[in-house]
């Protein structure tokens, strides 16, 4: 998406806000840079080629899949997806057991009023060169009406698929089937609340115990709990422009950020460390202050230019609602 929020909120915050400098580690920071990928909206690390990222554009694209080297930025591979048809608003990327790609075309540009979504699954190739692989198409419905959505993790040892909502108040994670089915319609029902934040993407811990649910502006990581997640602490996210994306590392030690537009960054932090965390304080070594949860990386220093900048937030958000 191209809006001009983006770009007026990049303009102020660049002077307002900083990444903690431990938070990040300048060797695994990279830069998407294929021309064709203007809108990255999902973001997945592969756990069968080392330092490869998973991304695809949002919408208006094509049933692409592009395979992006974070050493370089450059990417290495190009999957054409057949047997899909034409995506209409593809959202979010994950990687399951047995190394299968799960790609959600789950974003709904009416504002949650399409009666059905779709996921695309498919083998991660062993050798990656520009291919064309058949991708197996599962449609979903959700048990309580039609909802956007940007977010989609695979649990990495049942296999089991998940979908968290994008709602300015605060969505819900929603369980899909034990096995999802190529026939007939696979209903997603609600789980667990997830409050306090707009999702625009999601990621499991490559050992399925911890689960992070990004915003634009901000994060929180919860303890899996089979499902029945429970919150942890907030997180603060790096300022990169319009945030749409986030996935652990293979080894389970960062968590990548990206962000959609043309040349976008992709930048590391450090995962939470699993233990336990007084979900109220904000505590944990890149928790936010204050008392959303959707934390703006960065130490803020009080006084008028902040407190303009965060309202120029605040009212510019909710026109990045219609779509991700």
């Amino acid at each position: 998406m191209r809006r001009p929020f983006a770009l007026l909120a990049a303009a102020l915050l660049t002077g307002a806000l900083a990444v903690p400098a431990s938070a990040a580690d300048g060797d695994e920071k990279f830069t998407i840079k294929d021309p064709r990928i203007t809108e990255s909206s999902g973001l997945a690390a592969s756990r069968q080629h080392p330092g490869i990222y998973w991304t695809h554009n949002d919408s208006d694209d094509g049933a692409y899949l592009y395979a992006v080297d974070g050493s370089t930025g450059e990417t290495v591979a190009t999957i054409t997806m057949s047997g899909v048809g034409s995506p209409r608003d593809v959202e979010a990327i994950s990687i399951g057991p047995d190394n299968q790609i799960y790609v959600g075309d789950i974003g709904d540009n009416l504002g949650g009023t399409w009666p059905y979504v779709w996921i695309y699954r498919l083998p991660e190739p062993k050798n990656l060169r520009d291919r064309t692989i058949k991708a197996t198409q599962y449609v979903v419905k959700y048990s309580d009406g039609a909802r956007d959505a940007e977010s989609l993790v695979v649990h990495p040892k049942t296999g089991r698929v998940y979908i968290v909502d994008k709602n300015e108040k605060g969505g819900h994670l929603f369980e899909g089937p034990a096995e999802l089915s190529p026939s007939g319609s696979n209903v997603f029902r609600p789980v667990a609340a997830v409050p306090d934040l707009e999702a625009t993407d999601a990621t499991l811990s490559p050992d399925g115990e911890h689960l992070v649910v990004r915003s634009y502006f901000g994060a929180i990581a919860y303890d899996w709990n089979g499902g029945r997640i429970k919150k942890k602490e907030r997180l603060g996210v790096p300022f990169l422009g319009q945030g749409e994306s986030v996935t652990y590392t293979a080894d389970g030690t960062k968590l990548m950020y990206g962000a959609e537009g043309a040349d976008s960054p992709v930048e590391p932090q450090d995962a939470p460390d699993g233990g336990d965390s007084d979900s109220s304080s904000g505590s944990g070594s890149s928790a936010a202050t204050g008392s959303g949860g959707d934390g703006l990386t960065g130490n803020l220093k009080t006084g008028a230019i902040v407190a303009g900048v965060l309202l120029v937030v605040v009212l510019g958000v909710r026109g990045m609602r219609r779509r991700g």
